[in-house]
């Protein structure tokens, strides 16, 4: 099947009868991003040393990609072309910015560019995002001011996973307010990510859940790093515990779904935003030469899935090239 013909296949997926979860026939959306994940370190990918069961499922209950790609092999530029289906270098979104005090003033996505959060907002979906931006500092480049009505996480494009303060320059955000988080990040977005299916569940809803695992700095839980205490390479293992703090955290958000009777009126995709910085993390690339910051498949091929019960068909795998881009055009 060509690329073009699985994404029809899609839209007319969603002009079917609406199922009784959803009234209205539309419908959710969730879209989870890891961070610098490479492609070679899920379970369902081949990895040996973790076992990813709650990310491999939506594979196994959808469609794996075996090609697919993103639009950069960094982290702001390729989220730039997620959002807006385009390719960044179009509208100048091409390099990472820096942390927040040395950023140039004018870096962020531009008020030009409409993102998927505008272009579903007017179809009826409640839109909430919770995890990482890095598309702007600039309080008119907020989440919420770009078709999100509702926003738990950070702006930059890297933030601490302990207890944070108030008072770092990194800071945790509820809507435009900085607040003080104790629990771990990544349980933190999945307690987020599940509040906000919770409130919004009546009616058709857009959740974007980009997290910021696998992303440095290595901070993990005993709870995480006790699963892999046979690991003595410490950063490895604690890169290890942070995949699988992700892992639960993704079968937090599947098991609500599944509670409030809502996973099969649920489009699910999972992608990392670009390939594994290998010699920093540990995160691998698989089979794929090179890694983060490189156009060789290692930097731009990327863990990639989608699951629609009952209108995408459960455990495939397909070859063709897809791109982070369709994403945004197959939700619309």
């Amino acid at each position: 099947m060509h690329r073009r013909d699985f994404l029809k296949s899609l839209s007319v997926a969603a002009a079917a009868p609406s199922l009784p979860a959803a009234a209205s026939g539309k419908p959710n959306i969730v879209l989870i991003v890891g961070d610098d994940l490479g492609y070679g370190e899920l379970s369902c990918q081949g990895a040996k040393d973790i076992s990813t069961p709650n990310i491999d499922s939506i594979a196994r209950g959808g469609v794996r990609f075996t090609n697919g790609y993103v639009s950069c092999p960094v982290c702001s530029p390729t989220r730039a072309g997620l959002m807006t289906g385009r390719y960044q270098q179009r509208f100048g979104h091409e390099f990472n910015p820096g942390p927040e005090e040395q950023a140039q003033g004018e870096f962020g996505l531009p008020l030009t560019e409409t993102t998927i959060a505008n272009r579903l907002k007017p179809l009826g979906y409640a839109t909430g995002m919770v995890g990482k931006w890095h598309l702007g500092y600039k309080p008119e480049l907020h989440p919420m001011k770009r078709g999100f009505d509702e926003f738990f996480g950070f702006l930059g494009g890297a933030h601490q996973y302990l207890e944070t303060s108030v008072r770092r320059t990194a800071r945790i955000m509820r809507g435009t307010e900085v607040i003080a988080e104790k629990e771990y990040l990544t349980d933190a977005f999945a307690r987020e990510a599940v509040a906000f299916i919770d409130r919004r569940k009546a009616a058709p809803f857009f959740l974007y859940l980009p997290f910021n695992a696998v992303h440095a700095p290595l901070e993990a839980i005993e709870k995480y790093l006790d699963r892999f205490a046979s690991v003595t390479d410490l950063r490895r293992r604690t890169f290890l515990a942070m995949q699988s703090a992700m892992d639960d955290a993704v079968g937090r958000v599947l098991s609500k779904l599944r509670q409030e009777k809502l996973e099969e009126n649920t489009l699910i995709f999972f992608i990392s935003d670009n390939g594994g910085p290998t010699l920093s993390t540990s995160s691998a690339n698989g089979p794929l030469r090179g890694y983060k910051g490189m156009v060789l498949e290692g930097g731009i091929r990327v863990p990639y899935m989608a699951q629609w019960k009952g209108r995408i068909p459960a455990g495939k795998v397909y070859d063709q090239p897809v791109i982070s881009l369709d994403i945004h055009p197959t939700a619309v």
